[in-house]
């Protein structure tokens, strides 16, 4: 089975609260809140749309924001609200320089091999116009480096029982793991991920290797700097000049 789909929506559900949503969507507005009042911003990896509904909905974004996500699992169970459209990453549906913006929220850029992350920047880069912002999550490098190893097991409310097990290589910056959600009506779902996580100069480096440039960094949802106690690296990219 596929990590992203039913497993991924009905064992992070439970631990997205309303109030984290709207932390994370008023992030977002505050920086877009800048644009020019035309085209399309893009959720990449949308998901079932927590933050694009919302976006979407009412604010400065309004009416502008596409959740593109290729589960068709999380598209089927998406809130309403928001258009939404089946596709890639590594290939957007989208042409040259038609986008005001996209954003990416917990490590989604960053799932795949690193020739597809370089990819995946790549078809951003196309897409995005002179003015465009990209905005996206991760977890920095240093926090992983901290408990290089996890293992949790949960009740969750609709009675199903999750367990996972994750463990971080230094040496090639990926965290793999290993979740397994067990219904109420005994249904076994499992999956596995891998997940890159690089240290702030790489990361630099890869999005200005990309035709990107970096606007800003921040640490947290209040715009605070990234310190070694941040949970959060966040941040705000634009196309290279030059």
């Amino acid at each position: 089975m596929s990590f992203f789909g039913e497993l991924y929506v009905r064992s992070t559900l439970p631990f997205l609260s309303p109030e984290v949503t709207a932390r994370e969507v008023a992030y977002l507005e505050r920086c877009f809140a800048g644009l020019p009042p035309s085209g399309p911003v893009v959720d990449l990896g949308c998901g079932h749309g927590r933050h694009a509904a919302p976006l979407n909905t009412a604010g400065v974004l309004a009416g502008r924001v596409v959740g593109l996500e290729r589960d068709a699992y999380s598209l089927a169970h998406r809130l309403p609200g928001f258009p939404a459209l089946e596709g890639d990453l590594r290939a957007l549906p989208f042409p040259d320089a038609s986008l005001a913006g996209a954003y990416a929220w917990y490590s989604t850029l960053f799932a795949f091999s690193e020739a597809e992350h370089r990819i995946i920047l790549r078809e951003v880069t196309r897409c995005l116009r002179p003015g465009a912002l990209l905005v996206f999550q991760t977890v920095p490098y240093e926090r992983l480096l901290e408990q290089p190893s996890a293992s949790f097991q949960r009740q969750l409310p609709d009675g199903s029982r999750l367990e996972e097990e994750s463990r971080f290589e230094p040496a090639t910056g990926r965290d793999h793991g290993q979740r397994r959600l067990i219904t109420p009506e005994g249904r076994v779902l499992s999956g596995t991920y891998a997940i890159r996580y690089y240290p702030l100069a790489e990361l630099i480096q890869l999005l200005e290797s990309t035709g990107l440039s970096t606007k800003w960094v921040h640490g947290g949802l209040e715009g605070e700097p990234l310190t070694p106690a941040s949970t959060d690296l966040i941040m705000g990219a634009e196309l290279r000049h030059g």
